[in-house]
């Protein structure tokens, strides 16, 4: 579960974490009487879960509270990063001395927390090779470098969260640490225990929610090749096949079990998905039936008529009578999830 800017900063306030102060408004005339309030010189920043609001043009330092109605009028109902741009985050500017990095999140080769930590903040982190140092947290006996750095790591276990990022970390102009930007993913597993309003399931971007009504769990991802697999171990087997391909995932959506039935709004659902070039289908059944599976994404496929390429991998129970339905459709199915996964790489970049 991915948190807006705007409520992932409330949390961290919570936890004795500097913020900027702020308003989330959702009409040009609110971010008018926020900015004024606020002192005039102001960012404004679009809520959405997406990375890359920046470089997006999601986010506008003005110098007066017209200025923000103006940017708000520009920005709100407009898409960014596929999600529309319903809120906005006014806040007050703040004179920054330098920018870091500061994040602690799941080390999945290690099974704990990592803190990672870096002198330099801002946009280009992603990028960057060198110069971020990463400890990994033993369960007992760990002593933060810094408070602030200490308080983050005290959220993190709090939340139950995946990921909390705070980048960039600004270092004002009287030394004091300030979170100047925020993200956090909670653990949906946790959320039972969990009372804060960001643990409400039905947080997501609109396809997400779309898919949590219909009772099933889209993930966007962002990348070009939509998934469509059993079980939740095969989707992400998938995924990470694509990767290691290659290629960029662009959803985790499994359509196991009674799922297949929903197989028309679960298509539809990702390759709505911004930049999505090809398909990729995989089921392997044992209690499963695979023809049954492949019956409901082939209506779908047929009932929808996508112009995009579409590669399947079917094995297991009931696996001569689905590919025989994949090559009536028109198409070879893949003797290999490796071969149908570089098919599927190799058809994103072409269509490019």
């Amino acid at each position: 579960m991915k948190l807006t800017e705007f409520q992932a900063k409330q949390l961290l306030s919570q936890h004795g974490i500097a913020i900027p102060p702020g308003r989330l408004v959702t009409s040009a005339d609110d971010a008018r009487v926020a900015a004024d309030a606020l002192g005039g010189r102001v960012a404004v920043k679009a809520q959405v879960r997406s990375g890359g609001r920046g470089k997006a043009g999601g986010i506008a330092i003005v110098a007066s509270a017209d200025e923000a109605a103006d940017a708000a009028t520009r920005l709100l109902g407009s898409e960014l990063n596929g999600e529309t741009v319903n809120e906005l985050l006014i806040e007050q500017a703040v004179d920054i001395a330098s920018e870091r990095y500061l994040s602690v999140m799941i080390d999945p080769s290690a099974g704990r927390p990592l803190l990672m930590r870096s002198d330099q903040g801002g946009v280009e982190i992603e990028s960057m090779t060198e110069g971020i140092e990463r400890t990994v947290l033993p369960a007992t006996g760990f002593t933060p470098p810094d408070p602030f750095a200490g308080k983050v790591i005290d959220a993190f276990a709090a939340l139950d969260a995946l990921l909390v990022e705070i980048n960039p970390l600004a270092i004002t102009s009287d030394g004091s640490m300030i979170a100047l930007d925020a993200k956090i993913e909670l653990d949906d597993a946790a959320a039972y225990r969990q009372t804060h309003p960001a643990s409400d399931p039905a947080e997501g971007t609109e396809r997400e929610r779309a898919a949590a009504e219909l009772g099933l769990r889209l993930i966007e991802l962002g990348g070009d090749i939509a998934v469509l697999a059993n079980g939740a171990g095969l989707t992400m087997a998938t995924m990470d096949a694509i990767v290691h391909a290659g290629g960029s995932p662009a959803n985790f959506l499994e359509i196991g079990g009674d799922a297949y039935t929903k197989a028309t709004p679960a298509l539809k659902l990702v390759l709505s998905q911004p930049g999505v070039r090809s398909l990729l289908v995989n089921f392997c059944g044992a209690f499963a039936r695979c023809d049954v599976m492949t019956a409901g994404v082939i209506e779908a496929w047929t009932s929808l008529r996508p112009d995009l390429p579409i590669n399947f991998m079917i094995s297991g129970t009931g696996q001569d009578e689905a590919r025989a339905m994949v090559r009536e459709l028109g198409h070879e199915p893949h003797p290999t999830m490796e071969s149908a996964v570089k098919a599927a790489v190799a058809a994103a970049g072409a269509s490019q």
